[in-house]
């Protein structure tokens, strides 16, 4: 355990459920252990897992799955049915909205609580009063009821007094989803400071925040841990398991067969995977400039070609075909669609390729490498069929000509300057 800030162990966590509430006052009046007016659900079983001290560690998946029963475990708001988990270190959690505080008590007086929970005397937390609220910044509603408070405003004040308590870990599920954009920001950057030497539980459903965080994720599927591993990895599996696949790879004699359609665009590395239904299969992606030659080096303002070789296996109506750009840590820095454009498609035919063009302006992104990850879909922007996805098909290689130097995923291009003396 020295090592380790926690330590999971075969935890269950088993409840009964009844259809009828007559039932519950059967089985509690029953002496018969054969009869049971009850059915058992396993929100965790067997859960096994440790995380080291100084690690940050994000927790996935669906909603239902099981994640906020495992940390009120962790927190020791609930206790396991059967197994056990060892913490080494002071926990400070944000768990759901408003966790913690009394509703009735003024922010104020809830920060004390907070405080005296946690083991801090009065004299303690009165030496923090500044600190927290400072952080939170929500005014005169320090003095008022916490029942009268926002969700924005309830995260605030949680979250600062969870950071001021210097725990040695840190849980967060899902509160930063709530609240102003200025604040979540701040929030990531106390968060991004507290990693250098806290402990740190992000729970979130925002896979690219959790990516940039985090050192490992888990992933918890009803009740059960599914994986464990790099972000990169497991976030890809996650995302094509909701999207009701599983990974796959190419077919070798399929890419063969690619190549003698598709001369110039270059068929999808094998070792690629991909997910989706697999009504449509992504066959190629190539970079072209303004000549038709292909290229995989550009630079911000060149005019380029992007185009996506796809195999229909049946009939879609009005498919929506587009792709991503991903900078070398995986931030998603820009991304476009048919659907998005407002491009009018028509119905595909069953077996039959379609080379799809995207023509652009490069935009002002920063020197470096970036990959492109294409898509094809049936619905709309926000509710849609996955029916192909390839990680990553294309790297390409954007230059800078003006040699800038900056912070940022982009750069901000034609920018004039004046100052004026007074």
């Amino acid at each position: 355990m020295e090592n380790f800030a926690i330590v999971a162990s075969k935890v269950t966590k088993k409840y009964k459920l009844y259809d009828k509430p007559i039932d519950r006052l059967k089985d509690s009046l029953s002496f018969s252990k054969k009869e049971s007016y009850s059915r058992e659900f396993y929100a965790l079983n067997d859960i096994n897992f440790d995380i080291k001290k100084g690690e940050s560690v994000g927790i996935i998946g669906k909603n239902g799955s099981g994640k906020s029963t495992l940390l009120k475990i962790i927190t020791g708001v609930l206790t396991p049915t059967s197994g056990y988990i060892k913490v080494d270190g002071k926990i400070s959690a944000i768990l759901e909205l408003g966790a913690g505080f009394n509703p009735d008590y003024t922010g104020l007086q809830n920060i004390f609580l907070s405080g005296t929970i946690m083991g801090y005397s009065k004299e303690q937390m009165e030496s923090k009063i500044p600190e927290i609220i400072e952080f939170a910044d929500i005014g005169e509603f320090i003095n008022q009821p916490v029942k009268n408070y926002s969700s924005g405003m309830y995260v605030r004040l949680a979250f600062s007094v969870a950071i001021s308590v210097d725990p040695d870990i840190l849980i967060v599920d899902e509160a930063l989803s709530v609240g102003d954009i200025r604040f979540q920001q701040k929030c990531l950057r106390k968060i991004e400071d507290m990693k250098k030497n806290k402990t740190i539980l992000f729970v979130s459903h925002d896979l690219l925040q959790l990516k940039k965080f985090c050192d490992r994720l888990i992933w918890i599927n009803e009740g059960h841990l599914q994986d464990s591993g790099d972000p990169e990895d497991i976030s890809k599996k996650y995302q094509a398991f909701m999207a009701g696949s599983t990974l796959d790879n190419y077919v070798e004699d399929e890419l063969n067969d690619i190549q003698t359609k598709s001369t110039e665009i270059d068929p999808i590395d094998k070792s690629l995977q991909m997910f989706g239904d697999n009504k449509a299969k992504i066959l190629g992606i190539s970079m072209f400039d303004d000549k038709k030659n292909k290229i995989f080096q550009t630079e911000m303002g060149e005019r380029v070609n992007i185009s996506i070789n796809v195999s229909y296996k049946e009939v879609l109506q009005n498919p929506i075909i587009g792709f991503s750009v991903k900078d070398r840590i995986g931030n998603i820095v820009t991304q476009t669609n048919t659907f998005a454009i407002k491009q009018s498609m028509t119905d595909t035919f069953a077996n039959k390729n379609y080379i799809y063009n995207f023509e652009f302006i490069v935009p002002p992104l920063k020197r470096g490498n970036y990959s492109i990850s294409p898509a094809v879909a049936s619905g709309t922007q926000l509710e849609h069929t996955q029916h192909c996805w390839v990680h990553d098909a294309l790297i390409i290689k954007v230059d800078d000509k003006q040699d800038h130097d900056l912070e940022g995923f982009m750069v901000l291009d034609n920018v004039s300057f004046d100052a004026i003396q007074k």
